[in-house]
């Protein structure tokens, strides 16, 4: 089932390139929403069939390279599960906000699935080499989105500088692997067994080196202070389409390599480097939140926001390997805090984007201070985007204060000023969106001179089905969370368990 979830839109990319230039550009579209739409559906159905406490489940393994220890093996448990489903459902929404797309579109429609296959090939990865493969797809893919669909030419330096950044970060990944697989015996890149065997136990610098290679490389895909710099011009002049996927599943990439590698396969050096990546975590905070603050660009200012929630996943994950001054239930609440925060920020977070991208093409521009009393004209656009704003800054009600609740109380035990420093984090993501509201949408109306009052046109129906579920979902989270903690928790307590051994 989950080899077909995952390589089914890689298929059906396949058929569109093999199949003769003579559909019309809205039927590629069309294609694609009805390929995300199954994959989804059949998501649906492994989660129906999963059993909360039965560990890792629906594994496959196949030989590959046998010689070198490497297999395809997949799987899903709690930390994953919830990041396959979530993939599926923003690569849906993408392709339904993409059906007024015109340039290119076949090409854009086989870069889209095959991103869809990638991202959901890493998180069902039981393998090194395996995720390290769709890691780096990953960076080739959206390298074409950023160049090829981006606005103007300063999209070509931005998708050049988030491709040798997150190059160079793969690197620094793959030599962290072969660190893993040397050390273990016999030799191996299976996740499982590096698990089992805990390869790099009392192996003091070794395993220290080990853990900053893999650190590296997670860290700058995720990406955490000082690792960001690549994340601004990405977002920025990526199409809208293009920064709800960069956001809402490639920067998951990072943080759930955090909790399906580094912690358990690297637990020793995990606890003995606990306060450093709780500092990191908590600097992210503040520094994403300060920066989106300063911001003028409505889209910019949502990508400092990005480098702000990852702070939050990267400071309960540093909280969850701190052994002194917290218990078992704490850390595995700060484990499940950090999943539940990977979920909520992708599904706001692209809604976010995707608005930013109505915006654009209403006006042609994402400076803030160019839009005044938009409410006026577009009641429906200002009114998803309050709420979409209000998800992100974590109200209660919404994902997001469930997320952030958990790893603010798990964290809070073993490091407490760090918490501290963290929470002033929500205080600056509200005043951050309310100026932006405040900006765009109240006032006295006026409007950039590309665009007239009355050309103005509200929320259509398309971008409405894009946005709207998302928010929905993380609505739905934040009244009735149970159903989704339910599977997150039981694999935390797992991690948690392996971390202290």
């Amino acid at each position: 089932m989950l080899t077909v979830v995952t390589f089914l839109p890689l298929l059906v990319c396949a058929v569109l390139l093999l199949l003769p230039r003579t559909l019309p550009e809205r039927a590629y579209v069309g294609v694609w929403i009805t390929t995300a739409a199954v994959d989804l559906a059949l998501v649906i159905g492994v989660w129906t069939g999963y059993d909360t406490d039965g560990g890792m489940q629906y594994e496959q393994r196949a030989r590959w390279i046998p010689s070198a220890g490497v297999g395809y093996h997949v799987g899903v448990d709690g930390l994953s599960l919830p990041l396959v489903a979530m993939t599926c459902l923003l690569f849906l929404a993408v392709a339904v906000h993409s059906l007024r797309e015109t340039r290119r579109v076949r090409s854009y429609v086989c870069l889209f699935l095959f991103l869809q296959t990638v991202g959901i090939g890493l998180f069902v990865a039981l393998d090194l080499i395996l995720f390290f493969v769709f890691f780096d797809l990953s960076i080739v893919g959206m390298f074409f989105v950023i160049a090829g669909w981006g606005h103007g030419e300063r999209a070509r330096a931005a998708a050049l500088k988030f491709f040798l950044y997150t190059f160079v970060g793969s690197l620094a990944l793959l030599l962290g692997f072969i660190g893993l697989y040397l050390a273990a015996d016999p030799h191996t890149f299976d996740i499982v067994d590096l698990t089992r065997v805990n390869p790099l136990a009392g192996r003091g610098l070794y395993a220290g080196l080990v853990l900053l290679a893999v650190g590296v490389g997670l860290a700058v895909k995720t990406p955490t202070v000082p690792f960001h710099t690549w994340l601004p011009p990405a977002h920025t002049d990526a199409p809208a389409t293009g920064s709800a996927i960069l956001a809402g599943v490639l920067l998951k990439m990072g943080t759930y390599g955090f909790v399906r590698i580094a912690m358990p396969l690297l637990p020793g050096s995990w606890r003995h480097y606990a306060l450093v990546i709780v500092i990191v975590g908590a600097v992210s905070v503040v520094y994403g939140a300060l920066v989106a603050l300063a911001q003028t660009d409505f889209k910019r200012m949502i990508a400092y926001t990005s480098v702000n929630h990852m702070g939050y996943v990267v400071l309960a994950v540093g909280a969850a390997g701190t052994l002194a001054g917290s218990d078992a239930q704490a850390r595995t609440l700060a484990v499940t805090g950090a999943v539940t925060q990977m979920v909520s920020h992708g599904l706001i977070t692209a809604a976010l984007f995707l608005l930013a991208g109505v915006l654009y093409d209403r006006g042609r521009t994402y400076t803030m201070d160019s839009y005044s009393g938009l409410a006026a004209h577009t009641p429906r656009f200002a009114a998803v985007t309050a709420v979409a704003a209000f998800a992100g800054l974590g109200i209660p009600g919404f994902s997001g204060f469930i997320a952030e609740f958990q790893i603010f109380t798990g964290s809070l035990a073993s490091h407490a000023i760090a918490t501290a420093i963290a929470v002033t984090g929500i205080l600056i993501t509200a005043a951050l969106f309310l100026t932006a509201l405040r900006r765009m949408f109240l006032g006295p109306p006026r409007l950039p001179e590309t665009i007239s009052t009355g050309g103005v046109r509200d929320l259509r129906y398309t971008e409405a089905l894009s946005t709207v579920p998302l928010l929905a979902v993380a609505l739905v989270i934040g009244v009735a969370p149970r159903w989704l903690l339910d599977v997150i928790e039981p694999a935390g307590r797992t991690l948690t368990g392996l971390v202290a051994r």
